[in-house]
């Protein structure tokens, strides 16, 4: 069955609301003018009402405005009587010298494409007195954003069943990710939940050997780029590590894309044989393809996150996330037939059995083929899963290893430590961005990289008391099945290169010219001013054109 553009459907979602005014205006001046001498007796004329013409296309141009904004009306004085009611405060909004909130849309798209992530929350933060809690409007629709604890706690734990992703969500986002776990609610996504749990096993996630395997095949890459004279960038690096180790782990396929080999620098590209061999090459391979396809596909629904109800008009007759689902579909979906064919056959979960034993060979998609073998149910899960397996991770490893190109003193604490240390005996830490960046909850210094503040006293003064404040994994029944997984295979790499490498150091020059900083930037407060490459935020937070470095390769016997 062939879909609407979003536009259109759009249109037909909306066409009551958008027809009845006028056509209102329409059956009144009809029913008017077939009833016109009866008027004219109630009205105490002597002739018959004849309503002029230009009057019925002005009240019928006029009636759509005019419902539209009695609705608007009738919405905030209803917000204000239901808050009155629960003795409750509105939360304040942020003003705009642009009705309907146009304004504010246009700023968080600049934002966007070229500010810095978060910035315009914090600057509406301020302009509403130091609130924590606020609403923006964008295009006429009420939109909330908190970083209290608080309420956090409240939407992820005690008050769970009362937030949803809800119906605006889906739709943004259901051509990418379906009805997977992380787009979907009440029992589609406790039926996620219960089939995925089972996998993610204390046992099963503390199996190194994949890490292992991949992580010496992408640090050697490393280590060969390096004698080459060139900088490495060690979010490519990392976004294969993870893609391998994930794919093998999760759906027991590993789609080598460190096979694709390593970019060079973008001074490299055009000056050197090998550069252009590889960038020909690299455009061909299947991993990359899928990489470049989902890192589009992220913009895009990021974009309509900023658009809000109303972002099907920025897409009227195409569908920008689909061109590149067909080359997520050609990625995903060989998988997938292959995981269907060789469980073909096997008994599935009766109804009511939740949870079974997973075997120590088996992949999460032969697992989840026991509870269901519909292919769009698998593959809306298995996109999902991918996307929380690599993407996080490999952002993760990325940014620690910036920071301690940053911050050399803490680069050769930890590595000592990972020279002397077992995994198991170590102790890590880090954050997610706004509330994680609040002074009144984790102390003056909360802008700062500062790895001792999950080691010494600050625990106890700021996250002991609250542990809402630390939430990169969620809380609450969303927590992140893959928790311990994410933090064992980040580990794990981290430890390996520590153990080859030292003395790292980011080499700003090697970013390309787009993706550093602008320099008015140096003048900011915080990690803004500071920063030398710049964040990207889609639905993961990532480094703008990579994350370039090098670094000493130290002898084996150390």
């Amino acid at each position: 069955m062939v879909s609407l553009p979003p536009g259109v459907q759009y249109l037909v979602r909306n066409l009551p609301t958008l027809v009845a005014p006028p056509a209102g205006v329409l059956v009144l001046a009809k029913l008017a003018s077939n009833h016109s001498e009866g008027l004219a007796e109630i009205l105490g004329q002597s002739e018959a009402l004849d309503i002029p013409r230009w009057l019925i296309i002005t009240l019928t141009a006029l009636s759509l405005p005019v419902t539209f904004a009695v609705k608007v009306g009738y919405k905030e004085w209803k917000d204000h009587r239901d808050a009155a009611a629960r003795n409750a405060v509105l939360p304040p909004r942020v003003k705009d010298r642009l009705p309907g909130g146009v304004g504010l849309l246009i700023s968080s798209l600049k934002n966007f494409a070229a500010g810095y992530p978060g910035e315009q929350f914090t600057n509406w933060f301020k302009e509403t007195g130091g609130a924590q809690f606020i609403n923006f409007r964008v295009l006429y629709e009420d939109r909330f954003i908190t970083t209290e604890p608080d309420h956090i706690k409240a939407i992820l734990a005690t008050q769970f069943d009362g937030f949803e992703k809800g119906p605006v969500f889906h739709e943004q986002v259901k051509v990418a990710l379906g009805d997977g776990v992380f787009n979907s609610d009440g029992e589609m996504w406790k039926f996620h939940r219960a089939m995925t749990r089972p996998f993610f096993s204390k046992d099963r996630i503390s199996h190194f050997d994949i890490f292992d395997r991949h992580a010496v095949d992408a640090l050697d890459q490393l280590s060969a780029r390096l004698k080459e004279g060139h900088p490495v960038d060690i979010q490519d690096l990392a976004s294969r590590f993870t893609m391998d180790s994930a794919t093998e782990f999760l759906f027991a396929k590993n789609v080598h894309s460190l096979g694709a080999g390593l970019p060079y620098p973008f001074y490299v590209a055009n000056s050197s044989p090998e550069a252009r061999a590889y960038a020909e090459e690299a455009q061909k391979h299947p991993a990359n393809q899928f990489a470049n396809a989902f890192d589009l596909t992220q913009r895009q629904l990021s974009l309509r996150g900023r658009k809000g109800l109303h972002w099907p008009l920025s897409e009227f007759w195409v569908d920008r996330v689909k061109e590149y689902m067909v080359i997520i579909g050609g990625f995903i979906d060989p998988i997938l037939e292959a995981a269907l064919a060789r469980n073909q056959g096997k008994e599935k979960l009766r109804q009511g059995e939740k949870d079974r034993e997973v075997d120590d060979n088996e992949s999460l998609l032969d697992h989840l083929i026991h509870y269901t073998d519909d292919p769009k149910v698998l593959r809306d899960e298995t996109l999902n899963i991918l996307l929380a397996g690599r993407d996080t991770t490999a952002n993760s490893i990325t940014y620690a290893i910036y920071m301690l190109a940053q911050n050399p003193d803490v680069l050769q604490r930890l590595r000592q430590e990972v020279l002397e240390k077992d995994m198991k005996d170590m102790k890590t830490g880090y954050s997610v961005f706004l509330m994680h960046r609040r002074k009144d909850l984790w102390g003056p210094d909360a802008d700062k990289f500062d790895p001792d503040r999950f080691l010494d006293e600050r625990v106890k003064t700021y996250l002991t008391p609250n542990p809402f404040i630390f939430l990169p994994f969620n809380a609450g029944p969303r927590i992140c099945l893959g928790q311990q997984f994410a933090y064992h295979e980040t580990s794990f790499f981290l430890i390996r290169f520590l153990q080859r490498f030292a003395n790292i150091k980011h080499v700003r020059d090697a970013q390309p010219p787009a993706s550093r900083p602008p320099p008015e930037w140096k003048q900011e407060p915080g990690t803004k001013g500071t920063d030398d490459i710049r964040i990207k935020s889609y639905l993961t937070m990532s480094a703008m054109g990579g994350c370039w470095v090098t670094m000493d390769e130290v002898a084996s016997a150390e």
